[in-house]
This record gives structure tokens, sequence and C-alpha cells, in this order.
């Protein structure tokens, strides 16, 4: 379906392992599943391996079944397993955290509530420092980082303002006290954590069979895709497995059919090669020039001298030409640095708006009823520095695929 990766609930709430580990009976190797010889986390890792996807694992730090949860005891025994699971898997790429601390469970048969300080129970810095030592190209996600935050919602949606970076004073896992600055980020923000989105596929995080009807129908994850992934942020979309182990077919079906549908609508730029040319050009050089932003190559950009952050890149095709989806991505090693831009096409000897946003980020994706003009303009307005454009694409969506921001349904 195109993903880049998958990451496991290697262990959920209820404290289950789904691996053999050799910290506790509440695992894979006490069921009669392969005669208590398998290992789901040692499949999967096997088979990303196989087909060269990056492999997650989530450790639900909160354990609802653990005699010792809420006890200095339950910390050893959590870190053994992080260890366990950072060290006989092969390379991990990310390493995922939630912030569900706390509540009633079975606790070893005790049937109790037990809270805890979630700002100093885990001790997380130094449980970091397991997955920096073990791990150390592996990105930890959690509320608020330290390496990628939440966004502040699991309904798949970032906000229009998206920055990468955050202020961290103050954000634990489990601990929100400003969703504000998740959702938009902070643009004097101190550190990088860019923003993952996670929302299901299904109205909910695990498998029933009353919910076969209700998957995501393709208008809505396309939704969901322009509003995370073309917001800058990464899209964590959650597939529940059924009580065979597998994905149900109707949602195998559902990421296919995404998967052919971004294929189409982004299958030709009708920019890529388009004449070129920009109010300001970084010191003159073609290195840095407009035609930078139109050859597809992710590691050039078109760049303005310093101080320089109002400017216009103009687009020649040469002929009418009818797009309704566009595409801007800031060269993200530099930082990310526009906060309002504008796309404008020529009518006769007029420049009309067609489209505006704030942030770009890493990907800009916006969606527009269909126009047709020979010339299009991308107008920065304001950005932090002299902007870095690595790409402006304009692309043609089939009808079918089509759905801008006005014909948006709620719920659908």
């Amino acid at each position: 379906a195109g993903m880049a990766g998958l990451i496991i609930t290697a262990k959920h709430h209820d404290g289950f392992c789904l691996w053999p580990s050799r910290y506790t009976e509440h695992s894979v190797k006490n069921s009669p599943w392969k005669g208590g010889k398998g290992d789901v986390v040692g499949s999967l890792a096997e088979s990303c391996r196989k087909y060269g996807l990056f492999l997650g694992v989530y450790l639900s730090p909160w354990d609802r079944n653990h005699a010792e949860y809420g006890r200095p005891a339950y910390i050893t025994y959590y870190r053994n397993q992080l260890r366990e699971l950072l060290t006989n898997y092969g390379e991990i790429g990310e390493v995922w955290f939630d912030g569900a601390n706390g509540g009633t469970g079975y606790y070893g048969g005790a049937r109790e509530e037990r809270r805890i300080d979630r700002k100093t129970y885990y001790d997380w810095k130094n449980t970091w420092k397991i997955v920096r030592n073990l791990q150390p190209m592996a990105v930890i996600f959690s509320d608020g980082g330290p390496d990628i935050r939440w966004v502040g919602n699991e309904r798949g949606y970032a906000s229009e303002t998206c920055w990468a970076m955050v202020r961290p004073e103050g954000v634990y896992p489990g601990i929100v006290p400003d969703r504000k600055q998740l959702s938009q980020g902070d643009p004097n923000g101190t550190v990088w954590r860019p923003a993952e989105v996670d929302v299901s596929i299904r109205p909910g995080w695990f498998y029933h069979p009353s919910q076969d009807r209700s998957v995501k129908s393709l208008k809505k994850l396309l939704d969901i895709y322009f509003s995370s992934v073309g917001h800058g942020c990464n899209l964590l979309l959650n597939v529940p497995p059924d009580r065979r182990g597998l994905f149900h077919e109707t949602d195998v079906k559902r990421l296919l059919q995404l998967r052919k549908a971004l294929d189409r609508i982004f299958a030709r730029d009708l920019a890529r090669g388009a004449r070129a040319r920009a109010s300001n050009v970084r010191g003159g050089a073609e290195i840095f020039g407009p035609q930078r932003a139109l050859d597809g190559d992710r590691s050039t950009y078109w760049a303005t001298d310093d101080g320089v952050t109002n400017c216009r890149l103009e687009v020649d095709f040469g002929e009418i030409r009818t797009f309704n989806t566009i595409m801007i991505r800031e060269y993200i090693e530099l930082g990310q640095r526009v906060s309002r831009f504008k796309v404008e096409i020529k009518k006769k000897d007029a420049w009309t708006p067609v489209a505006k946003g704030t942030t770009i980020g890493w990907k800009r994706l916006l969606r527009i009823p269909s126009v047709s003009a020979r010339k299009v303009a991308l107008h920065i307005e304001e950005a932090r520095g002299c902007p870095c454009i690595g790409t402006f694409g304009l692309f043609a969506a089939p009808a079918e695929l089509h759905f801008p921001p006005k014909a948006r349904r709620k719920g659908k």
C-alpha cells in the first residue's frame, strides 16, 4: 500500500506480550498458538526486512496485569522488556510511548485502581536513554517528544498552521498542558519535533466484527492524507488485525484503493520542466534558480538572498493547462521558514489568487476547484528567513478523486 513502515503494539495496557518475554508468563509463550513457540514481533521483524519496511514498537507504559505496577519494581520490569525489544529484532525505526498511564486493573489479582505521578514515575529521561544506547537511529514518539510529537488529536487532522518546532517545557508523556502547541507548533520553538498524526482506519483502535461496515471510506482517507501528510506531518494509520491475526479484507481493499488513488492524483506534475522565473535568486546563482523547484529533485531548491522574505516564483507552461492540486515543499534540511503564502494564476493581465496558506514545511498539499491557466505563481508573503523551496508541483486529480475542502462532509 506504499507505507514506509509498521509499528506493532508489542504490549498494550492489558500487559499481554506478543513476544516470548523472559520477564512474564503473560505472553505468547503460554498461548496455544504455534504450541507456545510463536513470536509475533519476530515474525513481523522478519517480514519488514524482507519487504524493505522499517519496524517500530509500541510498549505500553501502563500495565493493568502486572502486580508491581505503580511501584519501583515495575520500572525495572518495564525497562527489561524495552531492552528485549530493542536488542532481539534488528534495527528499530521508531519507539512509541503513549500517555495512558494508571487506572483500574487486575494488577496480579488485586482488582483495584492505581494512580502514578506521570512526571516522575517512569523517570523518562533514563528510560529514553535505553533507546538512545541500543537503537541510536530510532526516533522516539510521545505526547511531547523527545523526537516527534503527538498532533493533539486522534481524528487524523493536523492544524492549518503546523510548525515542526515546539517549546518542550512542561510537556510529558500523558501530560498535555497546551494542545494548541502540539497541533500548531511554535515558530519560536527551541527544539525540532515534527508532529505525527495517529488515527484508525476503523471507528476504534481494535477489531470488532460489528465495525466491518464502518471502515473509513476512500474519500475520508484522502481527506485525512491531505490534512496530515499534506500539512507536513507523518501519518500513522492504525489497521487492527482481526481474530485470525489478519487484516480484514475490507481494510486491505481500502488501503490499496488509497494507494491507487494517490498514484493517480500525483501521476504527472504539470509544472515539471516548465519555464520559470523568480523575483530574486540567491547571489544570482543558477544553483539556486527557480527551475530548481520544478526539477523533481528534492535535493535542489530555489532560494533568495538573505533578508528577502517576500518573493515570487512564476511558472509558464507555454500553453493552457488545468490543475486542481498543489504541492509545495521546503528544503527541510535548512529548517522550516515560510509562514504565509498564496498561489495565483494569470487571467488576461491580472494575477488572481486561487489558494493560500500559512506554513509549508516538509510537504504542503492543497486541493482547489479546477482552474485553467498558462501562468501560475507562488508568492511567499512572509518567512522567518530567506525561503528555500524544493518543490512547486501542480497536478490534475481525476474528478472522482477530487474533494476540495468546501465539499468535505464531517464523518464521511
